[in-house]
């Protein structure tokens, strides 16, 4: 089967709204030809299409290391060069996609959660451009969600207040998501001066998309970090 026919079928697949059933019919298909697709998948501007790649490439990246993690590796260590200056390229969907590889591998958490932490990081592999720093909101949002320990382990708390300063308002919103699912109390005040903000955000999660805004991803920081303090 031609790599064309493949991407063809494998962006056809992820309109499909039964993830699992999605995924089974992904797997049938030539993991290497799959694999490929779905990286040019990540980088597309249809947003639902970009996304569901994002969640697929994780999970058959995380499939592929419980077989082989040297190959795991090297699919990681693509992700970490794309963001590279001397790529040439931007990275897009790239945090989103390494982050997703994380959550589902604890291996592969244990060995590369440092580097999505680095890109926080201005001494580190700091990530400048905006709409890259949205991904890697996401990104630590998502991998807090799934280790909280092991982004606590990583010192993820002491990078990520300054998000909240940013003249962003979603990397913003996604900083203070990230936040409450690390129970960064230290935090608190300044997610409470987000609030109230009405700003609209289209926040993908489980294979779907919901508008909420910057305020209410600040409120439910808030009501997590809430929780933690009155259990």
């Amino acid at each position: 089967m031609r790599q064309g026919a493949v991407k063809k079928e494998v962006f056809a697949l992820l309109a499909g709204e039964e993830r699992e059933a999605v995924m089974e019919r992904l797997r049938a298909l030539p993991r290497p030809a799959v694999l490929k697709a779905l990286f040019s998948g990540i980088c597309r501007h249809e947003e639902l299409l970009r996304w569901r790649a994002i969640s697929a490439l994780g999970a058959m990246v995380a499939e592929l290391a419980a077989e082989e993690m040297e190959a795991a590796r090297i699919v990681v260590r693509r992700f970490m060069w794309s963001l590279n200056d001397e790529s040439g390229g931007i990275g897009w969907g790239v945090p989103e996609a390494m982050a997703e590889c994380l959550a589902l591998h604890p291996g592969l958490a244990e060995e590369y959660a440092h580097i999505l932490v680095a890109f926080m990081r201005e001494e580190g592999f700091f990530l400048e451009y905006p709409p890259l720093q949205q991904g890697l909101m996401w990104g630590i949002g998502r991998l807090a969600e799934a280790r909280p320990a092991l982004l606590q382990e990583k010192r993820a708390p002491a990078w990520l207040p300054a998000y909240l300063d940013s003249p962003d308002p979603v990397v913003r919103g996604l900083a203070a998501r990230a936040l409450g699912y690390l129970q960064a109390t230290e935090s608190q005040a300044a997610i409470a001066a987000l609030s109230k903000s009405s700003f609209p955000i289209r926040l993908y999660h489980d294979w779907q998309i919901t508008p909420v805004s910057e305020g209410q991803l600040a409120r439910e920081a808030l009501a997590r970090l809430n929780s933690h303090e009155n259990p």
